[in-house]
């Protein structure tokens, strides 16, 4: 996109983030005949997966074939176009936002879509980033079937532990509880573990070894022991992925695993701000590719009926 007059590039949403949301939302909107603009950084949260899994129609599916499909699919629809680039700064107010784009080009539009996604803070241990999406994972739904059987893991010294290693525990009965040192387990915690027979190591870990065709391999702790482990799952804290809804003024409440998500009407998708909506991981306490995309196509109707709302009361006023 080139350099041009900030005032002659106008959308009726722009969507930032072209992830599952984000394209998802575009498709309703170009099927609406809204001009929409699809910011993308190109960095997917899911990138280091080798499938999604549980997408009706595309379980399995890699990442970025994923995205790359969606993409397609908005090439029948003129007033959609998509940009891979940054977006820097945005403000304005319900009816006319500006985004400043990395380029320092400022386009306006009626409604924002912020489709941003969450960040995973992952523990600054030697093999936890190399193996995040093929080794350690945070969610069963997206991965249990793949490691079903295993020898697995689970890591979480919280006061959920135990509610979560018996659940994991649907996908493997060979499972040990990790809590990477001294836990806060209360005794009702521990006998359920013992009645599910799940040990707990309390060891602090020291690093992740990952197997020679890929994979999680071994666990091993500071004291020098080691844990052959063939899965491990773990929840990371979580930080939205951009700084723009509270750029915009947006409230942020704690939703689920994330301690900041973007609030939002759960009907419409719409946040504390008035024409700012919200899809995808950023704003939803449940997280999956699958509800990424319900969430921005839900998006997408709503913004279109207050664009279909405003557009009426324009109508009207003029011809009063």
């Amino acid at each position: 996109m080139q350099e041009t007059n900030r005032h002659e590039l106008r959308y009726d949403v722009v969507v930032v983030g072209g992830g599952s949301a984000g394209l998802s939302a575009a498709l309703v909107l170009g099927r609406s005949r809204r001009r929409t603009l699809v910011l993308d950084s190109g960095e997917p949260r899911n990138a280091p997966s080798s499938g999604v899994h549980g997408f009706f129609s595309r379980d399995g599916i890699p990442p970025e074939e994923l995205l790359e499909v969606g993409r397609e699919q908005l090439e029948p629809y003129p007033s959609v176009e998509v940009c891979s680039t940054r977006v820097t700064g945005t403000s304005g107010d319900n009816g006319d936002f500006e985004v400043t784009l990395e380029n320092r080009t400022v386009v306006r539009a009626r409604k924002l879509l912020l489709a941003t996604g969450v960040v995973d803070e992952l523990p600054e241990k030697p093999g936890f980033t190399e193996l995040w999406g093929r080794g350690v994972y945070h969610c069963p739904y997206c991965h249990g079937w793949e490691v079903r059987d295993r020898p697995l893991a689970v890591l979480n010294s919280g006061e959920g532990a135990a509610e979560r290693a018996a659940f994991i525990r649907n996908w493997s009965r060979d499972l040990v509880l990790l809590t990477d040192g001294p836990t806060n387990l209360n005794e009702e915690g521990r006998r359920t573990l013992r009645a599910l027979d799940i040990p707990v190591r309390e060891e602090r870990i020291s690093h992740l070894e990952g197997g020679a065709a890929g994979g999680l391999r071994r666990i091993h702790f500071e004291d020098g022991s080691p844990l052959e482990r063939e899965g491990l799952f773990y929840v990371p804290p979580q930080r939205q992925g951009s700084g723009l809804a509270k750029m915009l003024g947006c409230e942020i409440v704690a939703m689920g695993q994330a301690p900041a998500g973007v609030k939002s009407d759960p009907a419409t998708r719409e946040t504390t701000v008035a024409g700012v909506y919200v899809a995808g991981d950023g704003g939803n306490a449940v997280q999956s590719a699958l509800l990424a995309a319900a969430s921005g196509a839900k998006a997408a109707f709503f913004m279109n009926h207050a664009l279909v709302a405003d557009e009426v009361a324009a109508a009207v006023g003029a011809a009063t």
